[in-house]
C-alpha cells in the first residue's frame, strides 16, 4: 500500500486517461449499435452519460482511498516538564493569539495512555491554530500540578492569555471526550 500511495497520482493519471481514451472512442463510433434515433433523442448520448457517471464515480472512489498527504496524520504532543517553560509557551502563544492544549496525564492511569494518541491525531486536525502539550504529573514538581489545579487525571484544559479558559476531565469515554475538547477548541479559536 505504502509503494502505490507515494505514486498515487501516477495510478490516477494512467486511469483517467484510459477512461477519456474510451469515451472518445465510444463517442467517435457512430456506426455502432449504440447510435440509434428514438423518440427520446439519440440513444448514444444517453449511453454516453451514463458511462461518464460511471467513470467519475470510479475516479472519486480511487480518489478517496488515498489520505491527504498534505496534513499530516497525528501530530507528536510536546512534554512539559516545569513551571518555566509554561510560562515561556503561556507567552509565545499569547503573542501568537492561540489557545495552548494541556493533557495532564500519568504514566500509570490506563485511560490517559489510551486517550493520547487520540489527542495527537486531534493535534493534526488543528495543526496551525493550536499547540498540544502533556504533562505527566508524576514527573514534574508539584508546584505545576498545583498551578494547574488537577485533581482528576486525564484532564485536559484549555489555556488562552495566559490563564486557563475551560477544562475536560476525561474520566468516561475516549470519544465523547475527544468531542468535548473539539468543541472546546473551535469555542476558543
Amino acid at each position: 500500500m505504502s509503494i502505490i500511495a507515494s505514486y498515487s497520482h501516477f495510478v490516477y493519471q494512467k486511469l483517467h486517461h484510459r477512461d477519456e481514451h474510451y469515451i472518445s472512442s465510444f463517442v467517435s463510433a457512430k456506426d455502432s449499435p449504440f447510435w440509434r434515433k428514438s423518440c427520446f433523442g439519440n440513444i448514444l448520448i444517453e449511453n454516453r452519460n451514463r458511462e461518464e457517471r460511471k467513470i467519475r464515480r470510479r475516479n472519486f472512489r480511487v480518489e478517496s482511498m488515498w489520505p491527504d498527504l498534505s496534513r499530516p496524520s497525528t501530530v507528536e504532543m510536546e512534554v512539559l516538564n516545569d513551571s518555566e517553560q509554561l510560562d515561556q509557551i503561556l507567552v509565545h502563544a499569547q503573542q501568537n493569539s492561540e489557545p495552548v492544549i494541556i493533557d495532564w496525564m500519568a504514566a500509570w492511569c490506563r485511560k490517559c495512555i489510551y486517550l493520547k494518541p487520540k489527542l495527537e491525531k486531534l493535534a493534526a486536525e488543528f495543526d496551525t491554530k493550536t499547540k498540544f502539550y502533556y504533562v505527566d504529573v508524576n514527573k514534574v514538581p508539584q508546584s505545576l500540578v498545583k498551578r494547574g489545579n488537577i485533581s482528576k487525571m486525564p484532564t485536559i484544559q484549555l489555556w488562552k492569555d495566559g490563564e486557563m479558559k475551560a477544562e475536560v476531565i476525561g474520566g468516561h469515554k475516549a470519544w465523547l471526550v475527544i468531542e468535548e475538547v473539539r468543541e472546546m477548541i473551535q469555542k476558543y479559536i
